[in-house]
């Protein structure tokens, strides 16, 4: 009952390309997480961590206002943020969850 997201980068899963910019490439990635945890039966207000990667941690208040819109609810998950070296296909943004299945 518990779920462990890779991260899910900005890449449109129309056309496999990678979203342009770190705003449109952090919305996609949060989509692309929401179909991930939807497929296995949750939602964003059952995650309770996620992990975001940064390639620019400059890019964290632009990154946040757009992560505040998915998680707008009264609990939000507990979250790391951390810069890294370099993405996947060069992307920008990489956000990983972990949900947990309500019990009852």
């Amino acid at each position: 009952d518990i779920i462990f997201s890779s991260g899910s980068l900005g890449i449109d899963p129309q056309n496999g390309a990678l979203a342009e910019g770190v705003e449109a490439q952090a919305r996609l990635a949060l989509q692309n997480l929401g179909a991930i945890l939807e497929a296995a039966g949750v939602g964003f207000g059952d995650v309770v961590k996620t992990t975001v990667f940064l390639a620019d941690m400059n890019d964290f208040a632009a990154v946040n206002a757009i992560y505040s819109e998915f998680f707008s609810g009264d609990s939000k998950p507990a979250r790391s943020c951390v810069q890294v070296a370099q993405l996947p296909k060069g992307g920008l943004v990489e956000v990983e969850a972990i949900a947990v299945r309500p019990c009852c």
